[in-house]
């Protein structure tokens, strides 16, 4: 379980400092946005989900340029901050709507929105299941949902390190890609569609691993994390434990498992004005 305060604290405090290290997470996005060359909906309303400083958005405005984005986050830091790409005049005639908000628990009308997009937020949830249901009940029938998150071999390295050191949670847990496809279909969601891949990104050092991570937000959040300082001797266990997983390179590898994901709500095929999904 997770601490939301502290899982928005975060996000506030990495909000001035996303952007630079988020590499792995644009390039997430950027594959997720090229999927939808497939898919034949032309959505009216899109709720982004986890919007962070808009870089999502401003790819969906990209390829839907009439349609209206409903950009949430739940941290307040990060829609201040949001990386806006707009020219001034186009600001200006369509603002954004940005909504602080939790995924868990949507400020949204029901059967509101065409599509639900949301990458790398998922995995912030408690209740993976609710959330599922949620995204269900603000979908239009016909709706797509489309969401990426993190499978169970994200940063195992850093996982097995701190294991040498102690029992305690320093590692968030991920969910394995079957048991979301599951998820989907408890929610009543039509045509699940599920795919997984890796990244592995390189450091120099532990302590440049542990940095990117606090410039994205991505701390320790779990309710039963150690609210005490982590001794020095043992983050230097934990360093050790990483040395052991230098390549051939002489660098550190960190493994990202980016799960894929999309479904619908409703018949397979759904006709409504300008609503048109079609599966082959």
């Amino acid at each position: 379980m997770f601490d939301k305060i502290k899982v928005r604290r975060s996000f506030d405090r990495a909000a001035t400092t996303y952007d630079e290290a988020a590499v792995l997470q644009r390039e997430v996005v950027k594959r997720m946005l090229e999927r939808l060359d497939f898919i034949t909906l032309q959505p009216n309303t899109i709720l982004d989900v986890g919007a962070g400083t808009g870089f999502v958005a401003q790819g969906l405005r990209d390829r839907y340029k009439q349609a209206s984005i409903i950009e949430l986050d739940l941290s307040l830091g990060m829609l201040q901050n949001r990386s806006d790409s707009l020219p001034w005049y186009k600001r200006f005639f369509k603002s954004p709507m940005l909504v602080c908000g939790d995924a868990e628990y949507l400020p949204v009308a029901d059967n509101s929105v065409d599509m639900l997009f949301s990458s790398l937020t998922i995995q912030w949830c408690n209740d993976l299941q609710s959330t599922l249901s949620e995204f269900m009940r603000v979908l239009k029938p016909g709706g797509l949902l489309m969401f990426t998150t993190f499978g169970p071999d994200t940063l195992k390295e850093l996982r097995y390190s701190w294991a040498q050191v102690d029992e305690k949670g320093h590692v968030s847990p991920f969910l394995d890609m079957h048991d979301i496809g599951d998820m989907l279909l408890h929610a009543k969601m039509a045509e699940p569609v599920m795919d997984v891949e890796t990244f592995t990104l390189t450091y120099e050092s532990v302590n440049s691993l542990v940095t990117d991570l606090r410039a994205i937000g991505a701390t320790n959040a779990l309710q039963d994390r150690s609210r005490h300082l982590t001794a020095k001797s043992d983050y230097k266990k934990m360093q050790a434990a990483y040395e052991t997983w230098r390549d051939a390179n002489a660098k550190l590898p960190a493994s990202y498992e980016v799960v894929y994901g999309h479904a619908w709500k409703g018949q397979a095929k759904f006709d409504s004005g300008s609503v048109n999904v079609e599966f082959d």
